[in-house]
């Protein structure tokens, strides 16, 4: 009896600490990840094996960019959302792939674009020039007679390749009863592709790539909050409850609240904060936070960041190693969901070029995962060998220091940095899902903040400077314990060394 009662409260304590844990989202691009079978191209079976890596670091959730059909190698313009891209596996591969993440206890997000399609789509074959097409108002057309479809942003007709070829590009019609239906169905079957109810086989959730009220000006796409993407969002949510959607806002600048408000969204992203943490400004980070984070909605959440896709890589904009963790600190703890883009764990580098007038400019932002000190070895997914001068000008060095296999040995690397401070995030309550809140210091320059979940409460400093700072807090606390830092607080003072970060929890 009592081996029995011990075991349901080993499981019990099992079951809290699960619960305690916040979500760290890992946002992969899979062509440049892990290449299974020697083609240079990252695979769905080569991001399989390597969730071990994924799990060690202590990521709970992974992010793909599309993974349907497409003629660019990014796949954010599909000629068929139901295949997926044969360079990356088979519907079999994903689906093995999406029950191995799940039987971890992770959970898999995948990045959906159907606002635009290509000349091989089969709305496109059917429906320009043919009026009696079934597809004939899937499209936007700039004639009566659908001869000419209509541009897509920044009133593009074709996408530039950087292998040299051109791909035409047309808008949906996000207006049109029939295309609602038709996504309501697509991301349904992504969400439970057997209709079991199980989910094991289904996504956790979508990024919705360029979701926009008014989709890029265009006068037949307005109001799309309304009529398209919260009757399919609702859909969805029916399907699945706990399902969860991050939009991307198109501008920038964007809070993104009306994406709650009005189109149902979960999460959307902290912009704003990712430049304050890029700025290493006090006030900054107090004004963005301020409004991202505690004027969120409840039920909702931000998504912060460092660096993505679409941004030259944090390491090629700062290259020194103690900035670089103190925006990784600010990621990981100042609230919200935290997203590691692939590599940014080592400090993989990469601007944007300005080598030909193509979407070959991004590839630095977009190379290989470098796994190995010298730069090459199996599984190097390096699609974009000797195709042009993103190539001949690659940031991958060998012993330079910015590798997995060099990194992951060194307690003092970067790597090792963001493992521990992961570590120290899940392992205690209110740093994994505790709210913010501004905890007010004396100091320009030191910057500080509680997280805070029911009767747990932490604190965290920050210096923001290259030089020693003394920081006195303006609060009633009275007993710090030391969780992440070497100086204690003393008579609601504290000293720090350049760039250091402390973080205590409040007793």
């Amino acid at each position: 009896m009592k081996q029995y009662i011990l075991l349901i409260f080993l499981l019990a304590q099992t079951s809290i600490l699960k619960a305690q844990k916040g979500e760290i989202i890992y946002h992969v691009f899979q062509r440049s990840f892990y290449d299974s079978n020697g083609d240079n191209q990252g695979d769905l079976n080569g991001l399989r094996e390597k969730l071990d890596y994924l799990q060690n670091l202590g990521v709970t959730a992974i992010l793909l960019l599309p993974l349907y059909d497409a003629d660019c190698y990014h796949n954010y313009f599909a000629h068929d959302f139901e295949k997926i891209d044969p360079e990356y596996g088979t519907m079999q591969d994903y689906i093995a792939l999406v029950k191995a993440i799940h039987r971890r206890g992770m959970k898999i997000y995948i990045d959906m674009e159907t606002q635009y399609v290509t000349e091989k789509h089969a709305w496109w074959q059917d429906a320009v020039g043919n009026l009696s097409s079934r597809y004939s108002d899937y499209l936007l057309f700039d004639d009566a007679a659908h001869t000419t479809p209509a541009s897509m942003v920044f009133d593009l007709r074709a996408l530039n390749s950087y292998d040299g070829s051109s791909i035409k590009v047309t808008t949906v019609n996000l207006r049109s009863s029939k295309v609602l239906a038709y996504n309501k169905k697509l991301f349904g079957f992504f969400v439970d592709p057997n209709h079991d109810k199980k989910f094991d086989d289904g996504v956790d959730g979508f990024r919705l790539d360029h979701a926009m009220d008014h989709l890029d000006g265009k006068p037949a796409l307005t109001h799309l909050f309304a009529h398209f993407w919260k009757p399919l969002l609702t859909h969805l949510k029916q399907i699945n409850p706990r399902l969860k959607t991050v939009a991307e806002q198109s501008d920038w600048k964007d809070y993104g609240f009306a994406y709650y408000e009005q189109a149902g969204v979960d999460r959307v992203f902290g912009f704003g904060l990712q430049s304050a943490i890029q700025s290493f400004d006090k006030q900054q980070l107090i004004n963005k936070a301020d409004t991202i984070l505690t004027q969120c909605p409840p039920g909702k959440a931000p998504i912060i960041f460092i660096e993505n896709h679409d941004m030259d890589r944090f390491a090629s904009v700062e290259k020194n190693i103690q900035k670089q963790q103190v925006a990784a600190a600010l990621m990981l703890l100042i609230g919200g969901v935290p997203s590691i883009y692939y590599g940014q764990e080592i400090g993989m580098q990469g601007k944007t070029g300005s080598f030909s007038n193509t979407d070959g400019n991004d590839i630095p932002r977009r190379e290989a995962f470098d796994w190995y000190a010298g730069a090459a070895g199996r599984g190097m997914a390096i699609w974009y060998k000797n195709t042009g001068p993103w190539w001949t000008q690659t940031n991958l060095k060998a012993q330079d220091g910015i590798s997995l296999e060099e990194q992951i040995r060194d307690s003092s690397s970067l790597y090792a940095y963001y493992k521990k401070l992961i570590h120290l995030k899940q392992s205690n309550p209110a740093l994994a899902n505790g709210q913010y809140a501004l905890a007010q210091n004396d100091n320009p320059s030191v910057f500080s903040f509680y997280r805070i979940f029911k009767q747990h409460k932490v604190l965290v400093v920050v210096n923001l400077s290259d030089a020693t700072q003394n920081a006195v807090f303006t609060n009633a606390d009275k007993k710090y314990r030391l969780l992440w830092g070497k100086n204690s607080v003393i008579n609601q003072a504290v000293a720090l060394k350049p760039y250091e970060v402390l973080v205590y929890e409040v007793q």
